[in-house]
């Protein structure tokens, strides 16, 4: 199961576009997609203490245990991922750790497309996560109503969701 994240919490993300595209070319391929939406599955502040018990948090954490890799879409905020990102791994930690992750970021501007090394840094060490290093970043004329407008992302999004199948096959198969 491949498992995409949306962490946006705006309720026309541009960034949950990318996850849904994300989740349907990893269907048009043949593989099973589960999308955890943060806007419907809402997760409480991490307290280091009680919170670790909500329901979506064990099922997020279950998720991504079980995953075969990860796709997450987060939205720019202030030159790095939204705090509901950062948030979720924090409250789901030990889950992530070997697991193949991959990005999509949506941002207003061109300036701030490095923002996923922070997130990229952290998973890695960590968590040991391998990052498919190659990432979508998609500013605001990528994007149409509720869809992609820009054919190069979604070239971009189907050649993520390529990698990132054939880099986890290949380290599930060798485990």
């Amino acid at each position: 199961m491949f498992l995409v994240i949306s962490s946006s919490l705006h309720p026309t993300s541009r960034s949950r576009i990318l996850a849904r595209a994300a989740v349907e070319q990893l269907q048009q391929t043949g593989r099973d997609a589960t999308l955890f939406d943060l806007v419907i599955k809402k997760l409480p502040a991490c307290d280091g203490a009680s919170a670790y018990a909500d329901a979506n948090v064990k099922e997020l954490a279950e998720l991504i245990q079980h995953a075969d890799a990860i796709l997450v879409a987060s939205p720019v905020y202030n030159y790095d991922v939204n705090a509901a990102l950062k948030n979720a791994v924090e409250l789901t930690g030990r889950a992530w750790t070997g697991k193949v992750v991959s990005l999509m970021l949506a941002a207003g501007g061109q300036g701030s497309y490095m923002s996923a090394m922070g997130l990229a840094n952290s998973l890695m060490l960590d968590f040991r996560c391998i990052i498919v290093p190659r990432f979508i970043y998609a500013t605001g004329d990528a994007f149409e109503g509720d869809g992609l407008a820009d054919e190069e992302i979604q070239q971009r999004v189907n050649m993520l969701v390529s990698e990132t199948t054939k880099l986890a096959d290949a380290i599930n198969r060798s485990l």
